[in-house]
């Protein structure tokens, strides 16, 4: 079952859409229906303790607790870890004051990167492109609180460049299971132009990414985060996933770490997994996750996100959706519900992003082309998507 759900899933199984934030229905839904494990999807209940509180109740939870799920909650409290374990990143300063962040900012040669310290939406990052877009968004945050606590501090770091991929690691607080690496394409248009949105496709494996630079990524940023965590009393279960930049070197450097899966890196290493993945979900809840329980396809996959008219400023929703279900009974297809809704006999638009396409196949090229036939049969009145999702892997 799933809480709150949306149109897809409601077609297999039981939704139960309460209302954000409901814990006492929530708890019920999970009581009453004898529930095992929970697998908490969204960063916010995380970070304000749904793990910790599912735990006291006895049920076993794929998800770290509030303490652990800081590594996302609070950019400070991440790039400090990082500093004191040794994981490189960029090097950067915490502010409070905003007098002295624009001191500081005053005297740099090169735009910084402006991050709120707490979860903004996806919102709380500027990479500047001058001093005085800098020292604007510094204004914003810590002045004139856009973001309300979340900006009661922010992180001032020097901009890293190169090409930036995504690594998840299922943890059961002492092991990992590494699923491939992916990298998501994060503007709204083609040629990487547009706006910044929640991520309009991604594919895996990376050609950029080695067997020898993920093990480096391995041995140099996920491994001392387990053991850095656990050595602090506050051991990692759930997804630990690690924003990374590659740089022009070839050096993995650590941008940001979220505590759950990637949108919509999942959906393209998920499908590659082969084993029981609900049953890993709770050896690693449990802290008995076990070399073998999963394996990796030598396989390629690669998602299109469809979005709605609009995304992601002024998103228009209720517009039927049609070819579904002829995409549906593709082989070597899958189709994610995110934004969609059941309206009578018909399914609509219900937020920005829509649907993911993965396409699956022994190439990318070929794991492309699958997703983009597919895409093609499917139409929504405004619908959004980028035509040129891996180009820069095949080019």
């Amino acid at each position: 079952m799933a809480v709150p759900g949306n149109a897809g899933i409601g077609r297999k199984w039981s939704c139960h859409p309460i209302r954000y934030g409901d814990r006492d229905t929530f708890f019920e839904i999970v009581e009453q229906n004898a529930v095992d494990l929970v697998v908490v999807g969204p960063e916010g209940p995380l970070v304000e303790g749904m793990a910790d509180a599912l735990v006291k109740r006895g049920i076993a939870v794929f998800g770290p607790t509030a303490k652990a799920a800081r590594l996302e909650g609070s950019k400070v409290f991440m790039k400090t870890f990082a500093q004191e374990v040794g994981i490189p990143t960029a090097p950067f300063k915490v502010f409070k004051s905003p007098t002295a962040a624009r001191a500081y900012v005053r005297t740099l040669d090169v735009p910084p990167v402006i991050k709120a310290d707490g979860l903004c939406a996806g919102k709380g990052v500027v990479v500047a492109e001058s001093v005085s877009e800098a020292l604007s968004a510094v204004d914003a945050i810590l002045e004139r609180r856009a973001f309300g606590e979340s900006g009661a501090a922010i992180v001032v770091e020097e901009r890293l460049h190169g090409q930036e991929v995504s690594v998840q690691a299922m943890c059961d607080g002492e092991r990992m299971f590494v699923l491939p690496v992916a990298q998501d394409h994060k503007r709204l248009k083609d040629g990487d132009l547009g706006a910044n949105t929640g991520g309009m496709g991604a594919y895996a494996p990376v050609p950029l990414v080695t067997p020898e630079l993920e093990k480096r990524i391995r041995d140099r940023i996920l491994e001392p985060t387990l053991t850095g965590m656990r050595d602090r009393g506050m051991p990692f279960r759930g997804v630990l996933f690690a924003g990374l930049m590659i740089t022009p070197e070839g050096d993995p450097f650590l941008l940001e770490f979220n505590a759950r899966f990637g949108d919509p890196e999942a959906q393209v290493t998920l499908p590659l997994l082969q084993g029981d993945f609900g049953q890993v979900c709770y050896a690693c809840a449990r802290g008995e996750l076990e070399e073998g329980m999963l394996t990796i396809e030598n396989r390629h996959s690669l998602g299109v996100v469809l979005a709605s008219h609009g995304y992601p400023k002024n998103v228009r929703t209720g517009d039927s959706i049609r070819g579904l279900d002829e995409v549906e009974s593709l082989e070597d297809v899958k189709l994610f519900h995110a934004g969609t809704r059941a309206l009578g006999d018909r399914l609509v638009t219900s937020s920005g992003r829509v649907v993911t396409i993965v396409g699956m196949a022994d190439s990318l090229q070929n794991a492309r082309d699958r997703a983009y036939q597919a895409c093609d049969m499917i139409s929504f009145d405004g619908m959004q998507l980028r035509r040129d999702i891996g180009g820069r892997a095949l080019s």
